[in-house]
């Protein structure tokens, strides 16, 4: 089993790349006018299809690579690039207009914008491959990674179903600060990945 301080830094990754407290406001966005029912039924609809699309990345993600030759130092430098990137749109605020306009039927929301890519994002897709490395991460730790990505979904099915209090307590205001601070802490995990990969490939030397 993993020390409980790789676990932390694991968990604090799936945190930020999911990112639990930004998918409230487009959670809210695709359910307006939705009766309190209907958006239960999307939050656990959304967290279900999301913990599908994420486990099938954690299962076969790496093997779809190794079947089309591409090195993991490669898909990992790749991988720290497109977090450097979704987490400078955190940082700045680079507004996604498909994501946060209103659906008409809550049904179909619940997979699209809610789940994809809003808690199964491109970046949680990638670290999850990333973290689960089958060259240098035995089965348990594996086993370890899905469950604080269960957690962390858990966390987000929480807060869907507490979606319209919680907006009301912290404000635009609050939803900005959280979404900025939390996008500071991805683009270091993101230079970390690549710096890593670079050191994989003996590009940069062991740091």
């Amino acid at each position: 089993m993993p020390s409980f301080s790789i676990l932390l830094q694991q968990f604090i990754t799936l945190w930020v790349v999911i990112d639990p407290v930004g998918t409230l406001p487009i959670f809210l966005a695709a359910t307006t006018g939705a009766t309190a029912a209907a958006r239960r039924a999307v939050a656990f609809r959304a967290v279900l299809v999301a913990f599908a699309v994420l486990l099938a990345f954690l299962i076969g993600g790496q093997i779809v690579l190794e079947a089309l030759n591409i090195p993991l130092p490669a898909f990992q430098i790749a991988g720290g690039l497109v977090l450097l990137l979704f987490a400078l749109t955190m940082i700045f605020g680079q507004p996604d207009l498909d994501a946060t306009r209103p659906a008409p039927d809550p049904r179909h929301v619940a997979v699209f914008p809610v789940a994809i890519p809003s808690i199964a994002s491109p970046g949680a897709m990638l670290a999850i491959v990333v973290l689960t490395d089958n060259t240098r991460v035995a089965v348990a730790a594996q086993a370890a990674t899905a469950g604080l990505m269960a957690l962390v979904l858990t966390c987000t099915l929480v807060l869907m179903l507490l979606a319209a209090p919680i907006h009301r307590v912290i404000g635009i205001t609050g939803e900005a600060i959280i979404s900025r601070v939390m996008g500071i802490i991805l683009a270091a995990v993101a230079v970390d990945e690549m710096l890593r990969g670079f050191v994989a490939i003996g590009a940069l030397p062991p740091f």
